[in-house]
C-alpha cells in the first residue's frame, strides 16, 4: 500500500522510467549501457516506491499510552523549556527518520485538537539543535483524557521541502491513525508531561503507531 500523498510523483516516476529502458532498448547499440540505465532507472523506482510505502498498522488503542508518532529512531530524551504553546518546561523526545524510513505521521494519542499552525522556515539538517525552531515545520496539539494536552511537531530537514498536516483545530485525533506526512527525511518533537514515564532510550529504533514512548506514572497505591 502506498500513500496518498506519494501517487503524483509515483506515477510521473513509472511514467519517466517507463520511457527510459524502452529508449535505451530501441537506441542504445551497446549491451552494458543499455543495461546500466535500465537498471538505474528501475531502481529509481524502487526507491520512490519504498519511500511512500504506507504499511498498514494494526492499533491496540490506549489512553494511558502515547505511541511513536512516526518510524525512525529516538535522538533526543530531555527536559527543555517548550516556548510555542505551552511555555514551561516539557519531557521533549525526539525521533529522526531518514530516507529510507516510513514517512507517514501517525497520532500518538486520542482526543481532540486544540491547536494546529505551520510555520515556513529553515532547511537545517534535522538533527540541528535549532531545528526545532527555526527549520519548516508544524505543531499539533492534542488534549488527550489522561495526559492532558501533549504537542508533537513535524520537523522539515535538509531533504524534506514539504510537510502535510491533517490535524485542524476541532477534528478527533484516534490513535495511530494517518495524521500527515513529511517528504524525504526529517524529524518529530513530543512534549509530553514532566511526570510522564518515558519507555524508550537514547539511539532506539521505534515504529509508528506500535512502540510506546511514554505512559502514565505508577502511583503508590498502584503497588
Amino acid at each position: 500500500m502506498f500513500h496518498k500523498e506519494g501517487q503524483k510523483i509515483i506515477l510521473i516516476s513509472f511514467f519517466l522510467v517507463a520511457i527510459i529502458v524502452l529508449a535505451a532498448h530501441y537506441y542504445i547499440d551497446l549491451n552494458w549501457l543499455k543495461l546500466l540505465i535500465q537498471c538505474t532507472a528501475v531502481v529509481f523506482l524502487i526507491i520512490i516506491l519504498q519511500f511512500f510505502r504506507n504499511p498498514k498498522r494494526n492499533v491496540t488503542k490506549s489512553f494511558d499510552e502515547i505511541l511513536a508518532p512516526v518510524d525512525g529512531k529516538v535522538v533526543v530524551i530531555e527536559e527543555v523549556e517548550e516556548k510555542e504553546y505551552f511555555q514551561e518546561k516539557r519531557l521533549q523526545v525526539s525521533i529522526f527518520m531518514s530516507p529510507i524510513n516510513v514517512h507517514v505521521t501517525r497520532y500518538p494519542a486520542s482526543g481532540a485538537i486544540t491547536f494546529s499552525k505551520y510555520h515556513p522556515g529553515k532547511f537545517l539538517v534535522a538533527w540541528h539543535p535549532k531545528a526545532s525552531e527555526e527549520n519548516e515545520r508544524t505543531t499539533i496539539v492534542i488534549k488527550t483524557p489522561k495526559f492532558g494536552e501533549i504537542l508533537y511537531r513535524q520537523i522539515a530537514g535538509a531533504l524534506a521541502k514539504r510537510i502535510v498536516n491533517y490535524a485542524n483545530v476541532g477534528d478527533s485525533a484516534h490513535q495511530g491513525e494517518d495524521a500527515g506526512f513529511i517528504k524525504f527525511g526529517s524529524r518529530v518533537d513530543l512534549f509530553l508531561p514532566l511526570d510522564a514515564t518515558i519507555n524508550v532510550k537514547l539511539n532506539q529504533k521505534v515504529i509508528g503507531a506500535k512502540t510506546c514512548i511514554a505512559s502514565l506514572p505508577i502511583k503508590d497505591e498502584d503497588r
